[in-house]
C-alpha cells in the first residue's frame, strides 16, 4: 500500500518523511496496533534504534508473548 502525502503538507507540518513515519510507528506501537519489529520495521529502523526513540519520549516496551512469536516467525522468513 502507498500513502501519498502532498510536498505542500509535508512542508506545513516541518516533518520529514522519516519523523512522519517514526511517529506513526510510536503511534501504532503505543496503542498496541503493531508489535516491535513492526513498528521498528515501518519507520525504517533497527529494532534497538527504535527502542532507543522510545526511550527517548520516555514510553515503556511491552513485550509479551504475542510479539515474542511474531519476532520469531520474522525470523524464520529471514
Amino acid at each position: 500500500m502507498t500513502i501519498e502525502i502532498s510536498n505542500d503538507i509535508l512542508a506545513q507540518s516541518g516533518l520529514t518523511t522519516e519523523e512522519i513515519l517514526l511517529r506513526l510507528a510510536i503511534i501504532l506501537f503505543q496503542e498496541e496496533r503493531m508489535t516491535l519489529g513492526q513498528a521498528s520495521e515501518l519507520a525504517g529502523q533497527h529494532q534497538i534504534e527504535f527502542q532507543r526513540e522510545l526511550a527517548k519520549r520516555d514510553i515503556p516496551i511491552h513485550y509479551g508473548m504475542e510479539e515474542l512469536e511474531q519476532d520469531l516467525r520474522t525470523l524464520e522468513l529471514l
